[in-house]
């Protein structure tokens, strides 16, 4: 695992310090003296967090979960899908057809054996046309991914590619400047993930076609994300257990998680953005607990064990009882919580139940994800994202008031399912597909080509009434 110390910088050295190894998650006098005797920088000031009461709303615990709108801007009509083609410009067309093998397509998905005929008769209107449409599928399958919507199981990414790299765009620049391949090899993703399983298929024999499918199934993976991820993010692979801060393009630091059981409360894919850091949260009991389990009648009618398990309740003059259970170190949210508005409901926390990080397999929760040294993580989130200094956010931390800390500075989290990636270690492993996901995909792969593919998914979206309890 990188020493995220040592490749950050002395920039946020002293809140990596107090992160990571000063402060003790349950430990806050340790982290008050390990904040007062750093000597780091502090970030640059930002506008000063916000703070509420212990007995916060239920809108204040769980804001609204609904994602803004993307705003395109003002874009200029995209270039023509039909354009003229050169005899040279069709020959480095079919030059990138017939390696295309390479990135994890077949090339019978093309017109590649028509395409030859028309460059030998000379430039022309089928010519033209033949070349365009090839051109515009190889746009559509590097861009956007080969595999259809309806074979990425709960997959809500929606990919930013199709608005920042149009179609129509990308023909007149490969043609106007004479590079097609080059036009092409930008749309190829960023992260090193991808050239690594992409010299993993190289040296993989034709003969093992299990391994090579499934290196082409997570080679396509990457196409469904945005072909740059950002400059800082989060992204965990559910499948691997592990969540990772890159930041500049090198992982920071790593951390074990527990994510959702199979079934209906499995954790979906998604891309959003971290809006805040709650430290000490409130959890606000789900209606099927407070109702289908008793909890709200218990915790009414047992004042003395409500207080002790943090509990305050309500009864409404209709009768509906609100359960929220209050800051402190048996709190089912442990300490913090990352808020990541979504349709979803989907965000990561800690939790009291630390002992579970232990355990191989680690999908145990309601779909919402668990993270180890969650209180380390969001003392950095705080920091990077500008929304407290080092000496802030310390202090938030170790309150015991619920404060929510804004995030003002761009902060991705990607939520991800490979099979086959580089773990933690820097090796190219595979991982047990815990929520049988790659069966529609490697199917889709004996498929022909689907042509006006989704960009969205249409699967159900499964808003998570999360219970952040121990019920391993």
């Amino acid at each position: 695992m990188r020493n995220w110390v040592s490749t950050f910088g002395a920039g946020v050295a002293g809140a990596a310090l107090i992160a990571s190894g000063a402060l003790a998650q349950d430990d806050g006098s340790a982290a008050a003296s390990a904040a007062a005797s750093a000597e780091a920088p502090a970030p640059a000031t930002a506008p000063a967090p916000t703070a509420a009461t212990a007995d916060a709303s239920f809108d204040e615990a769980f804001p609204q979960m609904i994602s803004e709108e993307m705003v395109q801007g003002d874009l200029a009509p995209p270039g023509p899908l039909v354009q003229e083609w050169s005899t040279d410009n069709a020959a480095s067309l079919i030059a990138v057809l017939e390696g295309i093998a390479d990135e994890g397509l077949d090339p019978a998905d093309y017109n590649l054996g028509a395409l030859r005929m028309a460059v030998l008769a000379g430039p022309s209107d089928d010519l033209s046309a033949l070349a365009s449409k090839n051109f515009v599928w190889l746009v559509e399958d590097f861009r956007d991914g080969r595999t259809p919507a309806n074979a990425r199981e709960q997959w809500f990414v929606v990919d930013p590619d199709r608005d920042r790299f149009r179609t129509g765009d990308l023909l007149s620049e490969a043609l106007e400047g004479g590079d097609v391949a080059g036009t092409l090899a930008k749309l190829h993703p960023t992260h090193p993930d991808y050239a690594r399983l992409r010299e993993e298929l190289s040296v993989t024999p034709e003969s093992e076609t299990t391994k090579r499918k499934l290196i082409r199934a997570n080679m396509d993976r990457w196409r469904w994300l945005a072909r740059d991820l950002g400059t800082q993010y989060l992204i965990t692979n559910v499948p691997e257990y592990q969540l990772r801060l890159t930041v500049g393009d090198r992982i920071i630091s790593t951390y074990r998680t527990i994510v959702g059981k199979p079934g209906r409360t499995a954790t979906p894919q998604l891309a959003e953005m971290v809006s805040g850091v709650v430290f000490n949260p409130t959890w606000t009991v789900p209606q099927s607990i407070v109702q289908g389990e008793g909890l709200g009648e218990r915790v009414l009618g047992n004042p003395a064990w409500a207080r002790r398990n943090g509990y305050r309740g309500t009864r409404g003059a209709n009768g509906y009882i609100t359960v929220v259970q209050q800051p402190g170190p048996g709190n089912s949210l442990g300490r913090m919580k990352l808020e990541m508005p979504n349709p979803h409901a989907i965000f990561f926390h800690d939790t009291p139940s630390r002992g579970l990080f232990g355990n191989t397999n680690r999908a145990l929760s309601h779909g919402c994800i668990r993270t180890e040294r969650a209180l380390e993580l969001a003392i950095t989130m705080a920091i990077l994202g500008r929304g407290a200094t080092r000496d802030e956010a310390v202090e938030i931390a170790t309150s015991g008031e619920y404060t929510k800390v804004p995030i003002t500075k761009e902060m991705p989290a990607y939520i991800t399912y490979f099979t086959m990636a580089t773990d933690i270690e820097g090796e190219l492993r595979t991982f047990d597909d815990i929520y049988d996901r790659d069966a529609p995909v490697l199917a889709s792969l004996d498929q022909p080509r689907v042509q006006n593919r989704s960009g969205e998914s249409d699967d159900e979206v499964i808003v998570i009434e999360d219970d952040p309890r121990d019920t391993a």
